[in-house]
């Protein structure tokens, strides 16, 4: 019988991101190799084990590597697939989420409810947050505007409380004018922003948006009101460091590059649920196309709720959306479809039926004059289990 493979997964079994990344490793494992796994319940912050110097395995996934542990491994020339994104280039090859995605994805989403104030709030010295960061405020100037930023370690420094650090929050919270959209480096900071938000009376979404990342669904729903928050593919990172593992053991050479995988998309939930349009009128027109183009409504539907006559209602969405209402529905619809898609295993029919759609036929000629590609495409290029 041939000897399986060694490999030990330093991933956190704490974190929602960290499950998905130990589903999209197993799903890789499940169809393609048999491997002897090591795995400890473990956080970000859980030291490696001290028998790791003298381990006789065959290959690492580290989302806890630090530079010392890196420069053991490359001594060692064990291969290793590193996920760590606290340290920057540590000279091994790595996968990470697209985090300057990440951060353009929150701007565009704060910027499309017509924010004209925007802030950031992250941690010092953490490269994944500065890249996050990043792609914020870079949308956020090609879009005219400027952004204001707090970060503070991610670490508790030695004499410094919690309620010290939540001082420091809502005084930054305090000097911002809105309506402003705010994004949070992650979903941890997204609930401490909601906590000080209600700490000064600033009404969320009406004053003040808020969308974290890393989509935590329970922490997200637990936050008051629900937080927003971007998806980013933790299962095909997962996926994508077993494969690269998988071909390192077996002697395939691989210099210390950096792949990095698109965030999934967003789910909207309340804490941006609004949109920022001074026309009373028309920002009900586009509230109901938000609560009901899953339903299938048309814009004859949306003229008998909202007293306006229908070159009013095209011109007023097309000034705050540059879109038509029909475009719009249309917007939200497949908007929801491809969240469907990657996040479900629902079928098409049952998908399109979801969105508004009467006949799944039609529902796939839409999406693919849309989105350049099938359904099926979608999906299989967004979810691990079909990406390979």
């Amino acid at each position: 019988m041939t000897e399986r493979p060694r490999v030990a997964l330093f991933v956190e079994t704490s974190s929602e991101f960290g499950r998905l990344v130990l589903r999209g490793i197993k799903q890789y494992v499940q169809a393609h190799a048999s491997w002897s796994i090591y795995l400890q319940q473990r956080d970000l912050n859980t030291r490696l084990p001290v028998w790791l110097n003298d381990w006789r395995g065959d290959g690492i996934i580290s989302r806890s590597t630090n530079p010392q542990f890196a420069e053991l491994v490359l001594e060692s020339g064990l291969p290793i697939v590193d996920l760590t994104d606290r340290w920057g280039d540590l000279g091994l090859p790595q996968i990470w989420a697209d985090h300057y995605a990440i951060g353009r994805m929150a701007a565009e989403h704060l910027i499309e409810r017509q924010f004209r104030h925007f802030g950031f709030a992250g941690f010092q010295n953490e490269t994944w947050s500065d890249l996050r960061y990043q792609g914020f405020q870079d949308a956020i100037i090609a879009a005219g505007f400027s952004t204001a930023s707090f970060v503070s370690p991610w670490e508790m420094t030695a004499g410094k409380s919690w309620d010290d650090e939540f001082t420091s929050l809502v005084n930054w919270i305090k000097t911002l004018p809105n309506p402003v959209g705010i994004m949070a480096a992650n979903d941890i900071r997204g609930q401490q922003i909601l906590d000080a938000c209600c700490e000064v009376d600033l009404a969320v979404p009406e004053q003040a948006a808020v969308i974290g990342c890393d989509n935590d669904a329970i922490r997200c729903e637990l936050c008051d009101p629900p937080l927003t928050s971007i998806i980013p593919n933790a299962e095909r990172i997962g996926y994508r460091a077993a494969e690269l593992l998988d071909q390192l053991m077996k002697g395939f050479r691989k210099d210390a590059s950096r792949e990095v995988i698109k965030p999934s998309g967003i789910l909207t939930r309340k804490s941006t649920d609004i949109l920022a349009i001074d026309d009373a009128d028309i920002a009900d027109a586009v509230r109901i196309i938000r609560e009901k183009a899953l339903s299938g409504i048309r814009v004859e539907d949306i003229l008998e709720l909202v007293p306006v006559s229908r070159s009013t209602l095209e011109r007023g969405v097309r000034k705050y959306l540059k879109r038509s209402p029909q475009a719009e529905i249309r917007r939200v619809q497949l908007a929801h479809a491809c969240d469907l898609l990657v996040q479900t295993d629902l079928t098409l029919p049952e998908i399109a039926r979801r969105c508004g759609f009467v006949h799944s036929e039609y529902f796939s000629v839409v999406f693919k004059r849309q989105i350049r590609m099938t359904p099926g495409q979608y999906r299989a290029m967004n979810t691990s289990s079909g990406a390979f």
